[in-house]
């Protein structure tokens, strides 16, 4: 198969640009990033290309003799970039709109996009309990401002695109995927990496506190990248046309999270409260009763396995990058 991959030097995408070409496919790789400051590279494959696909030429140039195109790209980070940037996040719609008329002019076999549980609406997500946030829920919409609405704008596009064009779409809502080759400073990591490198200088730099935005309470769930891949592959391969999670089941809290991570870590150091730092929603957990019915399956990887591969390489890249 020939898949063209849009966004293959960001997180997920340059872990599935390794899969895809590892399980024997042709991949073409674009992202807007200069190649060193992608992710990930594979040396078996040379069609890749820095690009920014909001241009409409480059979406021409790029997409030749496609099977499947899987929009990975988009303008985000954590939730302290997703609150500060809007504009830029909602800048996004235009690669999906290009690479849609691409798809239907160039008679791409399928077309995947890759969505947020960003699309929810925040009025749902506020209770001091745990929202399992199923499919139909999304309507009437009150999506995250700004990047969430892009997003649901987006899934409307793809939606129409299957019924005025007989375009094949795959829409999956993503709940907070993570794992090592990951942004994991600087202001675009989410929170199991930001978490992870604090408990990583910690134990590193011997420091006795750390700081974690909000009360600590928030509850989410958070998906390993290995189940992400699985289940965009099995999606892509399916029948299935309406937006579907793809995210674990696996709810906790912030703090909950931090004592995974004291004890893969070794150190208990004290937490700071940030309560004036973003935090987005109280709750927020994947319904997963669709996919098991749709796709036979869901994601099983459990979160405390998850963050022990991440702090393993968050230690490693923080030892390179600080010397120490």
């Amino acid at each position: 198969m020939n898949y063209y991959v849009a966004g293959a030097g960001g997180f997920i995408g340059g872990h599935l640009v390794n899969r895809l070409i590892n399980n024997g496919h042709n991949v073409v790789a674009v992202d807007v990033k200069k190649k060193e400051e992608w992710f990930q590279i594979n040396d078996s494959s040379k069609n890749f290309f820095e690009c920014d696909l909001k241009v409409l030429k480059n979406c021409q140039d790029t997409v030749e003799n496609i099977d499947v195109i899987i929009n990975l790209a988009c303008n985000m980070g954590g939730i302290g970039f997703i609150t500060s940037y809007k504009a830029e996040c909602m800048l996004s719609v235009l690669i999906n709109t290009n690479l849609l008329m691409q798809a239907k002019e160039k008679k791409v076999k399928k077309y995947f996009y890759s969505s947020s549980a960003c699309i929810y609406p925040t009025n749902i997500q506020s209770d001091q309990k745990s929202v399992a946030l199923k499919e139909e829920t999304a309507y009437p919409a009150n999506s995250e401002d700004g990047y969430g609405w892009e997003k649901l704008f987006s899934e409307r596009m793809c939606k129409h695109f299957y019924e005025d064009f007989n375009l094949e779409v795959r829409v999956a809502r993503f709940h907070n995927c993570y794992g090592p080759y990951g942004s994991w400073y600087g202001g675009r990591e989410k929170a199991p990496a930001a978490l992870t490198r604090k408990f990583v200088e910690a134990k590193i730099k011997e420091k006795n506190e750390i700081e974690i935005w909000g009360n600590g309470e928030q509850v989410r769930s958070f998906m390993y990248v290995d189940d992400c891949l699985d289940g965009v592959l099995k999606l892509i391969d399916s029948n299935f046309r309406d937006p579907i999670n793809i995210g674990s089941s696996e709810d906790v809290t912030i703090n909950e999270m931090a004592d995974i991570l004291e004890k893969i870590s070794g150190v208990k150091p004290k937490r700071n409260y940030k309560l004036d730092a973003p935090r987005g929603v109280f709750n927020r957990n994947s319904d997963n009763t669709l996919i098991k019915k749709a796709l036979k399956w869901e994601p099983s990887i459990k979160l405390a396995d998850g963050l022990k591969t991440t702090f393993d390489w968050i230690f490693k890249e923080y030892k390179k990058k600080y010397e120490v």
